[in-house]
């Protein structure tokens, strides 16, 4: 499986990110990632299944409308029905003084007596946020405050298990690491290339690779060469040749090949299914206008 560092971008107006929760739809699946942001979900409607750690939180209004992931737990969410959920990502920064050994900071999943105090003032925020009337940022922010308070005083474990300070660390290298191929996946990243970048040795990247991304590392990095790819078959009639070589294939055959051994078809079969569906769907189309 494709465990994915991923980078949180808070809101342009906030010092942090907010926003509903993209598998709003149901039939939503968001694989196995970690990010360095303190992540909170407050689900209102429907129904999540939350996996931190391959641990099963089952979330509903009723039984479980909180969840906190920790900065660097590996978690996953299955959307099998239509839910409304806000989230909330929260940089570490916003804990400035509150850090402890290595900058990090652990909190406790869920505390009954304190959890309905956040669920409202994140559903209040995210409001007042929503409706941006006159004086929104300073309602925001100060209940943003509070909510910080509430996380410190009451969430925060302030001796925190050397295991997971070791697994931390490991996974901000790893995410230094994954930053870096993605912004250069396209050119010759040997192994070697990128371990002596980092100044590891190639073996001991390539067990990294294997503890904590499930993979080896050509096939990260050939899993994310296709994401790339596919974008651009999908969204251009480029030749499928200058797509492989922009994408970092050393040609069209090695493109190819991946791409079926990931996709089941060839990526001109692919091309031509999706031409054939959109001509499908403008013919409905018409067919409605008449």
């Amino acid at each position: 499986m494709n465990y994915k560092h991923e980078i949180v971008i808070p809101n342009e107006d906030l010092t942090f990110r907010m926003f509903p929760f993209e598998g709003a739809e149901g039939k939503y699946r968001v694989l196995k990632h970690w990010h360095r942001s303190v992540e909170i979900y407050v689900i209102q409607e429907g129904s999540l299944n939350f996996y931190i750690d391959d641990t099963l939180y089952p979330m509903s209004p009723d039984t479980r409308p909180f969840i906190l992931v920790n900065s660097n737990e590996l978690h996953e969410i299955e959307a099998p029905v239509p839910n409304r959920t806000i989230v909330l990502q929260i940089p570490l920064k916003n804990f400035s003084g509150y850090l402890g050994e290595d900058d990090y900071i652990y909190f406790m999943r869920s505390r009954a007596d304190s959890d309905e105090k956040i669920v409202k003032l994140i559903r209040d925020m995210f409001q007042v946020y929503e409706e941006k009337k006159y004086g929104y940022d300073l309602a925001v922010n100060g209940m943003f405050s509070l909510m910080l308070y509430e996380m410190v005083t009451e969430y925060k474990v302030n001796e925190t298990d050397q295991e997971l300070l070791r697994q931390n660390r490991n996974l901000n290298r790893l995410s230094d690491i994954t930053n870096y191929i993605r912004k250069n996946y396209n050119q010759e990243l040997s192994l070697d290339l990128v371990a002596s970048q980092f100044g590891f040795s190639p073996a001991y990247l390539s067990r990294m690779f294997r503890k904590y991304a499930s993979m080896n590392y050509k096939t990260f990095l050939q899993n994310l060469r296709l994401e790339y790819a596919v974008q651009e078959l999908v969204e251009t009639d480029h030749y499928i040749g200058d797509i492989a070589l922009n994408h970092g294939f050393p040609n069209c055959k090695a493109f190819s090949s991946a791409f079926k051994a990931r996709f089941g078809v060839l990526p001109g079969e692919y091309r031509r299914s999706l031409e054939k569906m959109a001509g499908n769907i403008q013919k409905d189309k018409k067919m409605t206008l008449r």
